[in-house]
């Protein structure tokens, strides 16, 4: 199907991406997919979503995802007021690893129906109305092993009251946890430890110190990682304390506990994550 007279085109986008649907979505029109399945594609998932709000997080009237590995399948759910509904299952896959793919979902007035190239794979009924649908959301998930990190950067002169850290990546399909170390190269010490556990839902926080780890903080107001799912963490060093936050939502506050931030050099990163950009300003 050409692609000529589209209403709205992204060419080569950064994944994950996430844009806008210029006037929403309207019966008789179609979304066209085109792309390349990675070779080392775990899933895949395409959203339509009425806005794109993390905290509450915005209902979704179409998720469709791909699942490459264990039993093969294609699913399809929706949800309104951060809770999933029914999922859809198609056991079949009419995607190939390497191989390039054309998905078309068809806007009806009372469902979704998806061709993927070239024939019809399902059809989703409506259960949010059309006229509240605005955003398109895509993400691709790899396989994400402990071997992939960790990752150790640099912190130039140590750290100082004003800097930012940003850390981007996506926890992996079948997660444990994750660590964060803001260290010491030399000695071992450790001024913020932050260790979030994904099937607990807890968020770990601490220092180790002369080889003793110090009191664990872990309460929150929310746990914000899920197996699968595009974060960005923000963590703000100021004089008295660290803040950070995450998908822009303010999470917690960990008072400083070395007194010298300038003998911590060292950013480490390591555990269940696939990491898509880290930067220090």
């Amino acid at each position: 199907m050409s692609v000529a007279n589209a209403k709205h085109r992204v060419l080569n986008p950064v994944i994950p991406y996430t844009g806008a649907i210029p006037e929403g979505l309207h019966p008789g029109e179609v979304i066209i997919v085109q792309g390349t399945v990675p070779q080392d594609a775990d899933s895949f998932q395409i959203d339509l979503s009425c806005g794109c709000s993390t905290k509450p997080c915005s209902d979704v009237a179409l998720r469709f995802r791909t699942q490459f590995s264990n039993s093969p399948c294609v699913s399809c759910n929706s949800m309104q007021r951060e809770s999933w509904g029914k999922e859809e299952i198609v056991h079949q896959l009419p995607y190939k690893h390497g191989a390039p793919f054309e998905t078309l979902i068809f806007v009806h007035k009372n469902a979704f129906k998806v061709a993927v190239n070239g024939a019809h794979l399902l059809e989703f009924k409506h259960r949010i109305p059309l006229n509240r649908v605005d955003m398109f959301l895509f993400r691709a998930m790899s396989w994400c092993m402990r071997s992939c990190l960790p990752y150790k950067g640099s912190v130039l002169h140590g750290l100082r009251p004003s800097q930012h850290i940003t850390i981007k990546g996506q926890v992996c399909i079948y997660p444990h946890s994750f660590t964060i170390n803001l260290r010491n190269s030399q000695t071992g010490n450790i001024a913020l430890h932050l260790n979030p556990r994904i099937k607990s839902a807890v968020f770990i926080r601490n220092s180790y110190l002369s080889n003793f780890w110090g009191y664990e903080e872990r309460e929150l107001p929310f746990f914000p990682f899920s197996a699968g799912e595009y974060f960005e963490i923000l963590i703000l060093c100021q004089p008295h304390q660290f803040k950070l936050a995450v998908n822009g939502t303010h999470l917690f506050e960990f008072r400083h506990r070395v007194q010298d931030l300038s003998s911590i050099d060292q950013l480490e990163i390591m555990g269940d994550v696939e990491l898509s950009d880290v930067k220090m300003w």
